[in-house]
C-alpha cells in the first residue's frame, strides 16, 4: 500500500500524468484496512478474554482456583465474629471461589452478603434469581469481557463522593454568558484575519481571563473531582446496557432491571454521556485544547456540563452502582451454582433454633478430598460436643457447618445433599491468637471473642456458635467450669451450636447442661508409627488417645 502511495504521489506530483485526486485512493484504503484491522484485534481480544472466563470456571469445576482471582483481603476484619475463623478472604477463601465480579460494587456487595445473614424473605428472592442465572452462560460471559481490563473496574466511593456534591459553578447565568463570550472571540479572531485588527479580540480574551480567575476555585474542584472520580467508565456503561437489554423471569432481577431504567434515561445512557464528558475534560491537556482554552472559555463550559449531568442524574447513581453490585453478586453465585450442580439450595423453616445437613462437606475442600458427614443439632440436643485428637477432622467439621450456614444466609447453594435451617446468625472461635499489637494473650482474646458472640445470642436470629478447643489457655479446673457455663448460658438464650475438644474431661459437661449436650467424636489409628484418620463423625465420647503412641513415634522418650 504505501509503494502504491509512493508511485501514485510522484505521477501525480512530479510527472504530472495524474490527478491529484488519485491521492485520495491509497488514502481511502488505509483508513479502511486500519478499520478491519482494529475489529480484528478487538474480536481476537474478546475471543482470548472469553478463554481465560472459561479456564477460570474449568479451574474451579476442577479443585485448581486456589490462588487465583480477587481475594477480597481488604474485607478482612480479625475482630468479625466469623470472617477470619471460616476463611472468608485472603488466598484459597470463600470469596476468592465465589467472586467473578468486575467492578468493586460487586465486589462489596458479595462480601456484605458473607458478613451479614440476609433475611429469609431476601433469600429466597435471591434463591430465585441464582436459579434463573445459572444457565445464562452468554450473560455472564459477555460481562467477564467488558471493558478494557479484564481484572477489577470502577471504584465506587470517589464516583458518588463527586456525583452527590452541591453544585460549584454559580451564578448560572455565567453559563450563558461563557457561551456568548466564546462567540464573541470568535467574531474578533474572523475581524482580526479580516481586517488585520486584534484590539476586539483582546479585550474578549481579558474579559474571559476575568470571569474565569472569578471561577478559579470551583472551576478546581469541579474538574478535578471529575478526573479522579471516574475510571473504568466503559466498563460500567457496557455492564449496565448489558442488564438492561436482558429479558429477565424472577422478580428480583426484574426489580433491578427497572431501577436502571427508573429515572427516565436509561443509566447506561446516561453513564456513557458521562463518559464522554469526561473525555473532553481530560482533552483539555492535549496542546491544542489548550491554545483554544482561554478564548472559548472551553474548561468553564465544560465544567459546567458535569454539574448539568450531576443535577440530572447524580441522585441516581447510588441506586444503579447498588443494582449493578447486586446483579453481579447473583451472577457470582449462579456461576458457582452452575459449576458444582450437585450442591443444594438450603430449605429454611420456622420455629425453635434447628440445623440439620445431610452429607454435609466444606466447599474449600477439593472433592476429592472432602468427606461428608451428616450433621443434626434438633429436638432436646442443642449442642454438639466433638471429641477426638488433634488432626482428626474437628475444626473442619465446625468450619464446614459455618461456612455452609453463611453460605445459606447469603442466598447460595450449600455443599450438602440436603440441608434444612432455621435463619441463624453464626459466631465462631476457631481461629483466635494473641496479639502483640494488641498486647492481648491468646486466652484473653478468646474470652473477648466469647463475650462478642454471647452478645449474639438472643437476637432477632438464633445464634450458631462453633467453639473449637473451647477455653484451652487456662487450667483444666477453670476450662471445665468455664466451659460449662458458657455453654449453658448460650443454649439458655436459644442457641445452638458446636463444641470441639481432645480434653475428655469436658464430656462430662453434658450432665450439667440438662440433657441439651450430646456427644460425637471423630476416631483415628496408629498403626507402624503412622497416625490415620478417616474423617467420619461417629456416636458418643471418643474412646482413646493415641497422643502418647504418636510422640512415641517420632522418637519421644515419654
Amino acid at each position: 500500500m504505501a509503494v502504491v502511495a509512493v508511485i501514485l504521489a510522484w505521477a501525480s506530483l512530479w510527472a504530472h500524468s495524474l490527478s491529484p485526486w488519485w491521492l485520495g485512493a491509497p488514502v481511502a484504503a488505509f483508513i479502511g484496512i486500519a478499520s478491519y484491522h482494529s475489529r480484528i484485534l478487538r474480536d481476537r481480544e474478546l475471543a482470548d478474554r472469553a478463554v481465560a472466563f472459561y479456564d477460570r470456571g474449568l479451574a474451579r469445576v476442577e479443585d485448581r482456583w486456589a490462588g487465583s482471582g480477587e481475594m477480597g483481603e481488604r474485607f478482612d476484619d480479625p475482630h468479625h465474629v466469623y470472617a477470619g475463623d471460616l476463611d472468608l478472604f485472603g488466598k484459597g477463601s470463600l470469596f476468592q471461589l465465589l467472586s467473578t465480579a468486575r467492578t468493586r460494587m460487586g465486589e462489596d456487595t458479595l462480601a456484605q452478603w458473607l458478613l451479614s445473614p440476609a433475611r429469609v424473605e431476601h433469600v429466597r428472592e435471591r434463591h430465585d434469581a441464582v436459579s434463573e442465572l445459572q444457565g445464562q452462560i452468554d450473560l455472564r460471559e459477555d460481562v467477564a469481557v467488558l471493558g478494557q481490563d479484564v481484572g477489577v473496574g470502577v471504584h465506587p466511593d470517589a464516583l458518588l463522593k463527586w456525583a452527590e456534591s452541591p453544585n460549584l459553578m454559580k451564578p448560572l447565568w455565567i453559563r450563558w454568558l461563557a457561551a456568548f463570550l466564546a462567540a464573541l472571540a470568535v467574531s474578533a479572531a474572523v475581524v482580526w484575519a479580516v481586517w488585520d485588527t486584534a484590539t476586539p479580540l483582546v479585550l474578549v480574551v481579558v474579559i474571559e481571563a476575568v470571569v474565569t480567575y472569578k471561577l478559579k476555585k470551583p472551576l478546581e474542584e469541579v474538574l478535578h473531582g471529575t478526573e479522579h472520580a471516574f475510571r473504568d467508565l466503559g466498563l460500567l456503561s457496557g455492564v449496565l446496557a448489558r442488564v438492561e437489554a436482558h429479558a429477565f423471569q424472577a422478580p428480583r432481577l426484574q426489580a433491578l432491571r427497572q431501577e436502571l431504567l427508573s429515572s427516565g434515561v436509561p443509566a447506561s445512557q446516561a453513564i456513557a454521556r458521562l463518559r464522554t464528558l469526561v473525555d473532553r475534560i481530560n482533552s483539555r491537556h492535549n496542546v491544542f485544547v489548550r491554545i483554544v482554552d482561554a478564548p472559548l472559555m472551553y474548561s468553564v463550559q465544560v465544567a459546567f456540563a458535569a454539574e448539568r449531568w450531576r443535577q440530572a442524574h447524580g441522585r441516581a447513581l447510588r441506586l444503579w452502582m447498588d443494582a449493578i453490585g447486586q446483579m453481579e453478586a447473583l451472577l457470582a453465585l449462579a456461576s458457582y451454582s452452575y459449576e458444582h450442580p450437585s450442591d443444594s439450595f438450603p430449605e429454611f423453616v420456622d420455629g425453635p433454633a434447628v440445623f440439620e445437613g445431610e452429607e454435609l462437606g466444606h466447599p474449600l475442600v477439593p472433592a476429592a478430598l472432602c468427606v461428608r458427614n451428616d450433621v443434626r443439632i434438633r429436638g432436646e440436643a442443642r449442642v454438639l460436643l466433638v471429641s477426638g485428637s488433634n488432626m482428626s477432622g474437628k475444626s473442619t467439621l465446625l468450619r464446614a457447618v459455618g461456612t455452609n450456614t453463611v453460605l445459606a444466609m447469603a442466598g447460595a447453594p450449600v455443599r450438602a445433599r440436603r440441608l434444612r435451617l432455621t435463619p441463624l446468625h453464626v459466631g465462631a472461635s476457631i481461629r483466635v491468637n494473641d496479639s502483640l499489637q494488641e498486647g492481648s494473650s491468646r486466652f484473653y482474646a478468646e474470652i473477648t471473642r466469647l463475650r462478642q458472640i454471647f452478645d449474639f445470642a438472643g437476637g432477632d436470629s438464633p445464634l450458631l456458635f462453633l467453639l473449637d478447643e473451647l477455653l484451652q489457655g487456662t487450667n483444666s479446673k477453670d476450662r471445665r467450669i468455664g466451659a460449662e457455663g458458657i455453654v449453658r448460658a448460650l443454649v439458655s438464650r436459644g442457641a445452638i451450636g458446636l463444641v470441639s475438644t481432645h480434653d475428655l474431661a469436658l464430656t462430662d459437661i453434658g450432665g450439667a447442661v440438662e440433657g441439651q449436650l450430646h456427644n460425637v467424636h471423630f476416631q483415628d489409628e496408629l498403626a507402624n508409627g503412622r497416625m490415620t484418620f478417616d474423617y467420619k463423625l461417629r456416636e458418643g465420647i471418643v474412646t482413646k488417645s493415641n497422643g502418647l503412641e504418636l510422640m512415641r513415634s517420632i522418637g519421644l522418650e515419654v
